[in-house]
This record gives C-alpha cells, structure tokens and sequence, in this order.
C-alpha cells in the first residue's frame, strides 16, 4: 500500500458537509469500476468485521442500489442510493438515505458527488457529502462515519492492488 497517496477528510458542520478526496495507485477505469459495480462495490464498502450485500443496483440516471451493511451476528443496517447524475469516468451523483428492509427511506437523506480523474497513473476522487440536516450528518458521524471510511478505503486499497495484477499478462 503507498501512504503517500493523498487522504483528506474534511467535516464542515456549517454547511452539513464532508468532503473526502483520496489517491488511488491504479488506472482511472479501475476506480470508475470499484465504485460502479456492486460485485466489486461489495467487496470494499464495509469496514470489516461488516460485508455488503447489495440486493440490487441499477447504475443508471433514476436508476438504484440497495444495499444492507450485514454485521457478523447477521444484523443488516439497509441503504438506498438513486443516481440523480452519470458522466461516465469522471463524474456520478446520487441521494443516500437510510432505510428498512422494505425499503421505506428513513429521511433526511445525503446527497453525494463524486469525481474523478486520472494523473500520471494515479486516481483522484473527490466526495463531497452534503446532509439535508445537521442532525443527520452528526448522526453519521456518530455512528463511526470517519473511522469506517477509512477502513472501507484500506479495502479498496487492497482490491485495487489484487485486481491491477491480475490484468497485467
């Protein structure tokens, strides 16, 4: 793993934002597709000892991804994304809110932005997480935002490595 790939995390609770921007030592498509495709989604996104278990996804404008964080006792705490916005490799938009197993958002919700690009081999996104609600995104955060971030990050980290040799001949 390169630690001198840029991490910065920032909580602004004065316009209900976070904004993340990382380094990724790994092609741009490899990126675009860690964070597009729930068989790759899974395997990242949950700060371990927790698995993803995505229900559905349908990466299109309007389209959705529901997903439950499954802890190791078997306790699924669900989520619901909506793209509102797809420019392919460079940019995706959507709206994340909690919800319950039937999927009845539990709102106030975020809306994330995510961008991507590519420089001399390395991949920069950028989130910027903006909450409805101070109450929400302090309820995030609560609830390990921060520290779970980080780790799901370690795990992409590490998938991006295993996937980036297996492409090599």
């Amino acid at each position: 793993m390169n630690n001198n790939l840029l991490f910065d995390f920032t909580v602004d609770k004065a316009t209900k934002t976070v904004v993340i921007t990382r380094e990724f030592a790994a092609e741009l498509p490899l990126v675009w597709d860690a964070f597009t495709k729930p068989e790759l989604l899974d395997q990242w996104v949950a700060p371990k000892p927790w698995a993803s278990k995505t229900k559905y996804m349908n990466f299109k404008v309007g389209g959705r991804r529901f997903y439950a964080m499954v802890s190791p006792e078997g306790q699924a705490r669900w989520s619901i994304q909506e793209y509102t916005s797809i420019n392919p490799k460079t940019n995706f938009k959507m709206f994340n809110a909690f919800a319950d197993e039937a999927e009845n958002p539990e709102l106030p919700g975020s809306d994330w932005d995510y961008n991507f690009s590519e420089q001399t081999g390395k991949t920069k996104v950028r989130i910027s997480i903006y909450n409805e609600s101070l109450a929400r995104m302090e309820k995030m955060i609560e609830m390990g935002f921060v520290e779970g971030f980080k780790m799901t990050i370690d795990n992409l980290d590490k998938l991006l490595v295993t996937l980036s040799q297996s492409k090599q001949p």
